[in-house]
């Protein structure tokens, strides 16, 4: 059997879309003892009927259990994918906004870098290494599959605060080359391309279509803001990586309303003009959960009702497939973060770092890139220096640290004096509150100051 546990897996929908992913394969359905871990009783009992419910639509001999004590969903386990959100939307996800908006800085996501995504990354990278410590009492040849964003912080504090092999894993990669194949009017299997950089400012190095570059043709296509193609279920326009592409050179991996506050240019005070030209959706994510959790109850009710026929989709997430992979034999490419061993030659050592990675029977084996292009490796450096911080105060339980990654955010340095940063923080770590590590709780020299 190939034992894999969902720590998480109150996240129903991730959770069904992973499930059908893996059943799908004829040579592992039946071979599958899924486990699903939450501490949210009502939603763990959601997920596991979905799951019973995936399994019967496959005719497949698959084990399924669900369990609120991790060691159990852990135990002996050959994967542990991990996809949680600490704190969730209320109260966590809610203060990473509203306390910052109350200094005048604004954000999008706030899940990756920036103030919120510094916060989360405090709440996330303990939580992560509990589920590793909780796999090594089994023994070491589990891996860790992780989705949990800030994915770059939270793999590095993992390297830093645990002995397990973890893969971080994103779908932006996939997903990009899949728009820019419709932009360019090209079938997304015909593209040859290479991407590297870190998650979420990662860069397509090469993109070609039967030998020809495509680069020439995608730097005509839309040089008006304006007029930027529409993305996704929720139509968000895609002006910010059209504009980094032309002064760049090279196209991002995350989308628009993501990159937007991951640099300084986008997001300003008293500047609504670049909202507005660049159709940056601030508080967008906010909007969002907002949306599913007052579609949830409607949602939940389809997924349990037998008689509502239950949607299997075909997501391509890359867990699925490594697992697949490890556990067959069945060679295939796919994207990882993992620690800069030597991959990529002008970004820090042992920083998070997002490259293609042949998995097989014999595991996982990441692509050595060499240097990135001068300005593409700067630009992720302004990234890397508050993710580095971050983990720092982590390790060290230092609370200036995390002072040290906000003052160094690109985004936040640009909007926010040192007083306001340093209150900010201070805020944000009262509200959060058992969530923070205690270490950080412990106000520290010059926190107090007033915005």
């Amino acid at each position: 059997m190939v034992a894999v546990a969902f720590v998480g897996a109150g996240s129903t929908v991730f959770s069904r879309n992973l499930m059908s992913d893996l059943l799908a394969y004829d040579d592992l359905r039946d071979e599958l003892d899924i486990r699903l871990h939450d501490i949210d009783r009502e939603r763990l009992r959601t997920s596991e009927i979905v799951g019973h419910r995936l399994v019967a639509a496959q005719g497949a001999r698959a084990k399924l259990m669900a369990t609120t004590d991790l060691r159990a969903a852990v135990e002996d386990a050959d994967f542990v994918i991990t996809m949680f959100q600490i704190g969730g939307f209320e109260p966590a996800t809610v203060h990473d906004f509203d306390l910052p908006e109350r200094y005048g800085l604004t954000q999008t996501i706030a899940d990756t870098i920036g103030i919120g995504g510094i916060m989360r990354g405090l709440r996330t990278v303990p939580a992560l290494v509990e589920v590793a410590e909780a796999m090594n009492e089994f023994g070491a040849d589990a891996r860790m599959l992780n989705y949990a964003n800030p994915m770059a912080i939270n793999m590095w504090g993992l390297s830093a605060l645990a002995d397990v092999e973890a893969y971080g894993l994103c779908h932006s990669v996939p997903i990009t080359a899949q728009h820019l194949a419709d932009d360019l009017g090209i079938p997304a299997e015909e593209l040859d391309y290479l991407a590297a950089g870190i998650n979420h400012m990662c860069f397509f190095l090469k993109l070609e279509h039967h030998g020809a570059d495509l680069y020439p043709r995608l730097q005509q296509l839309h040089p008006d803001p304006e007029h930027a193609p529409r993305r996704g279920e929720w139509g968000l326009g895609d002006a910010v990586r059209y504009e980094m592409l032309r002064r760049l050179g090279y196209f991002v991996t995350e989308s628009s309303e993501h990159f937007a506050e991951y640099t300084p240019y986008f997001l300003k005070a008293g500047r609504p003009d670049l909202v507005e030209r660049f159709k940056i959706p601030v508080r967008e994510y906010i909007r969002r959960c907002e949306e599913q959790i007052a579609e949830w109850e409607e949602l939940r009710q389809r997924l349990e009702d037998p008689e509502h026929p239950l949607e299997i989709p075909a997501s391509d997430e890359y867990a699925p497939q490594i697992i697949h992979s490890i556990a067959t034999g069945t060679e295939r490419v796919v994207y990882v973060n993992v620690p800069n061993d030597g991959l990529i030659d002008n970004l820090p050592a042992g920083c998070t770092v997002e490259v293609p990675a042949t998995v097989g029977d014999r595991g996982v084996a990441p692509h050595a890139i060499g240097p990135l292009p001068p300005q593409l490796a700067a630009l992720m450096r302004t990234n890397i220096g508050p993710q580095q911080l971050t983990v720092e105060a982590l390790r060290t339980g230092c609370r200036e640290h995390v002072y040290h990654a906000a003052m160094l955010d690109p985004h936040t340095a640009a909007e926010l004096d040192l007083d306001q940063i340093w209150s900010l923080v201070d805020d944000l770590i009262a509200a959060h509150g058992a969530y923070i590590p205690e270490s950080l709780r412990q106000p520290g020299p010059g926190a107090g100051a007033v915005a």
